[in-house]
């Protein structure tokens, strides 16, 4: 696969990226990276006391309505790289202590990423994603990923078209993560650190309980104990423009009748406080 009749995401818009043409994500052949940070807020199992080495790309191939990286996701933001200079960076990153290379929506600039994985680095190397990822895009990252963390947003397909215009989302993600974790295996930890393994992150959204509910029935049904890890988020923060109930945070009723399911389930992870919704943990992305 590659920019040419481009295919990579779901979407399939099979336009030439090296002619300048751009399909969904708005973004050409040319690699561009919004933002790199020691980013202290990832998971505690990942971020651990160095901080994850996060490399945020510019464009999205989802473009959820209340995205919070909304200042870079919407097409080209960036810094253009070239692979030796994003393995430059990364590796500044390293030097700096970071306890891992966090890629953080990164599909769309495969084949530009590829070749800065070829030779191992020396900390795991993460794919932050959303979920919205196709199968045959992931398998050519087999043996080159340490650490998959994709989002599994939505089991609604009305919810999932209304938000992100994607009604297809569920079985798509599904079958992506069911990919991820044959990739990987079941997770491994190294003291209280994750160095391989799925870890599949939830947004709990405002009025949705009974979505979040059929998203870790699907984790409970699919995957053994301990073989894949949850993070049950509390962060949803309005954007500006967003109507009812999308336009209010996710309640303490709604969280904790989300938290008691996902404990219901069996299932292993992190959550978070209430405190994490809020504007101060979004990143920066003019500084």
């Amino acid at each position: 696969m590659c920019y040419v009749n481009c295919k990579l995401c779901p979407r399939q818009c099979g336009i030439d990226r090296t002619a300048g043409k751009t399909g969904f994500c708005g973004c050409s052949d040319q690699m561009r990276v919004a933002k790199v940070m020691l980013h202290k807020w990832e998971e505690p199992a990942l971020a651990g006391n160095g901080g994850s080495g996060a490399i945020f790309f510019g464009g999205c191939t989802l473009g959820c309505q209340y995205c919070q990286n909304r200042a870079i996701s919407g097409g080209p933001v960036g810094t253009v790289m070239t692979p030796d200079e994003l393995r430059r960076k990364m590796e500044e990153l390293i030097a700096q202590g970071a306890e891992n290379i966090d890629l953080v929506t990164p599909s769309h600039y495969l084949p530009s990423i590829l070749p800065v994985l070829e030779e191992k680095l020396p900390v795991p190397v993460v794919y932050n994603c959303g979920g919205y990822e196709r199968a045959e895009t992931l398998q050519m990252l087999q043996g080159k990923i340490d650490i998959y963390l994709p989002d599994m947003k939505y089991a609604e397909s009305t919810l999932a078209k209304e938000l992100s215009g994607a009604a297809d989302y569920f079985p798509v993600a599904a079958g992506a993560i069911r990919e991820m974790v044959r990739q990987v295996g079941p997770v491994q930890w190294q003291g209280e650190k994750v160095v391989r393994g799925v870890i599949i992150r939830h947004l709990i959204l405002p009025g949705q309980v009974e979505n979040s509910l059929k998203v870790l029935d699907w984790i409970g049904e699919n995957f053994k104990k301990g073989e894949v890890l949850v993070s049950l988020m509390r962060q949803y923060t309005p954007m500006p423009g967003l109507k009812a109930p999308f336009d209010r945070r996710v309640t303490e009723e709604e969280y904790q009748a989300v938290l008691s399911w996902m404990y219901l389930n069996g299932l292993e992870g992190f959550t978070q406080e209430e405190a994490s919704a809020s504007f101060g943990y979004i990143p920066d992305f003019k500084a």
